[in-house]
């Protein structure tokens, strides 16, 4: 459909009872709504600046066709921590009646909650998808959301596994779909612990100054150690499933385990079935960034090698380090014990960062206030939707950042360093870690 273009002179005063009908008439005939109606024509818009907003209802007004919708998965702490953030939010979904309740006291009341996911999805009025489920549901509610034709807003981590990723980058990209991922820090606010903002190591890092390759350190100097002993218990003992919890569609994929309370409501953390500990919780907020500052988006470790007792079958433990090195040199250490306590966060063979931003480089400051900024990037979802163009933490780097906590997740439960090819993404001859990389399901549930 084609809508046609309105020729207006702006230097021309055009009665606003003149323009008002034909817009309205182009809509209706096309079954337009008024932002459908902004993004298929250029000409459209700028009548619809020409026209002041009261006609459409007062000072300040925001016509509902006009606002992002979205509706929250999983409204949990965390879902319920985003009911105000961007959108006008139309529905919640929960398997705990109790949390839905709340979340929908929380929102005001006039929103509708449901139990399954895909009836919320399957909502034509939702724009936007946020999932804020325990990890084990990303993949497969990212996926339907994208094949529903919906923009989607992800916790970290991305996903639970390697493969349910792909699926992801996939189906986002087949189905035209904007996607976010939940952290932020290479686009805005100053990274833990070291008193600055990614950009400006950034602009560092681009610059050649550090050399190549370059070592980045993540430990207790950064503030990594605060959920580093987010570990799961043992022995588990079967106990009574709550009248108000759908336990069975809280496990979905995720293999059959009586019910105890410790493996749901923030508790599951420390489960290898639904996430990854410390590192799966918090490990994307900080491998991120140095996935971007070393200008790795699109692609990822070659090797990486763990020290930490062995793991429980179920149960998370602790680790020492998980050391990561790319085909080129470059290395990340995550650093559980801070062993090293003044260890550089960043450092090549001609100079280094420390915590603070202090470096070994003369006149720091000056260089970087000399040095270009790095691209620009999106950092507000809805100017994604409404652009329909990539936001900063994507489904593509979002998933390769992602990849990195589960390649130590994955050395971690096998206990053994691991070779891994980061275009095939495909572990080298290693089957036991290659099934991790797409466990099997449990039941109706599929990706």
């Amino acid at each position: 459909m084609k809508v046609p273009e309105l020729y207006i002179n702006s230097s021309a005063f055009v009665p606003i009872k003149t323009i008002v009908p034909v817009i309205q008439n182009i809509m209706k005939k096309n079954n337009l709504g008024r932002r459908d109606f902004l993004r298929k024509s250029t000409a459209a818009a700028l009548a619809f600046t020409i026209v002041p907003r009261h006609v459409f209802g007062g000072a300040g007004y925001i016509a509902p066709s006009d606002q992002l919708t979205k509706g929250i998965i999983g409204v949990g702490g965390m879902g319920r921590g985003h009911i105000g953030y961007e959108g006008r939010l139309l529905a919640v979904c929960d398997v705990d009646k109790n949390h839905l309740a709340q979340a929908i006291a929380e929102a005001g009341g006039n929103i509708t909650g449901y139990h399954d996911f895909r009836e919320l999805i399957a909502r034509t009025d939702i724009d936007i998808v946020h999932i804020a489920t325990p990890p084990h549901w990303h993949g497969i509610i990212a996926k339907t959301a994208a094949e529903a034709g919906k923009d989607i807003w992800c916790e970290k981590p991305m996903t639970r596994t390697i493969g349910e990723g792909i699926r992801v980058v996939e189906a986002v990209q087949k189905h035209g779909r904007m996607f976010r991922l939940n952290t932020w820090f290479r686009f805005k606010d100053q990274f833990y612990g070291l008193g600055t903002t990614v950009k400006p190591l950034k602009k560092l890092v681009d610059s050649g100054v550090l050399g190549w390759p370059l070592k980045v350190t993540v430990s207790g100097i950064t503030g990594y150690d605060w959920k580093f002993y987010w570990s799961g218990l043992h022995n588990l003992q079967p106990a009574p499933v709550p009248a108000e919890l759908d336990y069975d569609f809280w496990l979905g994929p995720a293999p059959y385990k009586p019910y105890n309370p410790e493996r749901v409501h923030a508790k599951f953390r420390g489960y290898w079935d639904y996430d990854g500990g410390g590192l799966g919780d918090m490990g994307q907020h900080y491998l991120d960034p140095v996935q971007y500052l070393l200008g790795k988006d699109d692609t990822g470790p070659v090797s990486v090698e763990v020290d930490a007792p062995q793991q429980h079958f179920d149960a998370v433990g602790s680790w020492r380090r998980i050391t990561y090195t790319y085909a080129d040199g470059c290395q990340i250490i995550l650093d559980g014990e801070n062993r090293d306590k003044n260890a550089a966060y960043i450092e090549g063979p001609h100079g280094k960062v420390y915590k603070g931003f202090k470096s070994d480089i003369p006149d720091l400051e000056k260089l970087i206030n000399s040095l270009p900024d790095p691209e620009p990037q999106i950092g507000t979802f809805s100017e994604s939707v409404r652009t329909r163009k990539k936001f900063a933490l994507n489904e593509s780097n979002g998933h390769r950042s992602c990849s990195i906590v589960n390649l130590g997740v994955i050395a971690l439960r096998l206990g053994r360093n691991l070779k891994y090819d980061p275009a095939k993404q495909q572990f080298i001859d290693d089957d036991g870690a290659n099934r991790l990389i797409n466990p099997p399901m449990r039941g109706p549930w599929r990706i």
